[in-house]
């Protein structure tokens, strides 16, 4: 098992249905095999400093056996998206592989427009979803276009914002994407990157304890057959302008 590189980092907000309903649940830094379950039902206050540590202080349930890689909870619970965004927008060609890749697939003369956007000042930004109606969580399916013969998953750094674009938690996601459609004319992105599942949230939000601090991410896709496909691992640093 590879080290967990968010033993040392902070907390994590976990969102569960079960017996009960839905819950809110927090994991401790290095207890990966235990939620508590939380009595606490805003979630965006959870994600304030110190919050999760103190609700799960004064919780009187947990869930146990959970695990520790995948944070799977053992039946009948099942993990959610972490928090029902009201909104989800995502940015494109933030970095040079990215910028390379779209140039190379672009079968038009547009091939400039991913070029200038990557040195411009005002970055691509597009809406994934709102209101949640795109957006799955762990092990739930996500969407591919029939019309598409080229669809992959796109694992992406997600951030968790609050009012006045405070930075209140970070999150992975899969921006699954058509990338044929989207090659064929840029013009063509909302139909390459919005439709039913297109967006895969979760499994947790982590709540940094220094949001200044460079951490180590590792990406891992896993095909249906549990093999492993690729690995990758880096170490990032969020800023926020």
């Amino acid at each position: 098992m590879a080290e967990d590189v968010t033993a040392s980092r902070g907390w994590l907000l976990v969102r569960l249905e079960g017996p009960d309903g839905v819950r809110h649940g927090a994991v401790a830094p290095g207890v990966r095999d235990r939620v508590a379950l939380l009595d606490h039902a805003e979630p965006l206050a959870l994600l304030s400093p110190g919050a999760l540590a103190e609700q799960a202080a004064e919780a009187d349930e947990a869930i146990e056996g959970v695990d520790p890689e995948t944070l799977r909870p053992p039946a009948p619970w099942r993990l959610l998206v972490p928090v029902e965004f009201p909104e989800v927008w995502c940015a494109g060609v933030t970095y040079e592989r990215s910028r390379d890749a779209r140039v190379e697939e672009s079968r038009t003369e547009a091939r400039d427009a991913y070029e200038l956007v990557y040195e411009a000042e005002r970055p691509e930004l597009f809406l994934k979803d709102a209101g949640g109606r795109r957006t799955v969580g762990q092990d739930a399916s996500v969407g591919i276009r029939s019309d598409s013969a080229w669809s992959v998953p796109e694992p992406e750094l997600g951030l968790v914002l609050g009012e006045d674009g405070a930075l209140l938690g970070a999150t992975v996601g899969n921006d699954v994407s058509s990338r044929d459609i989207e090659g064929e004319n840029p013009l063509y992105l909302p139909q390459a990157k919005v439709y039913a599942g297109a967006c895969a949230v979760g499994p947790a939000v982590l709540v940094p304890d220094d949001w200044d601090e460079p951490f180590p991410i590792e990406v891992t896709i896993r095909g249906a057959d549990g093999k492993t496909h690729k690995e990758h691992g880096m170490v990032g640093e969020i800023v926020i302008e």
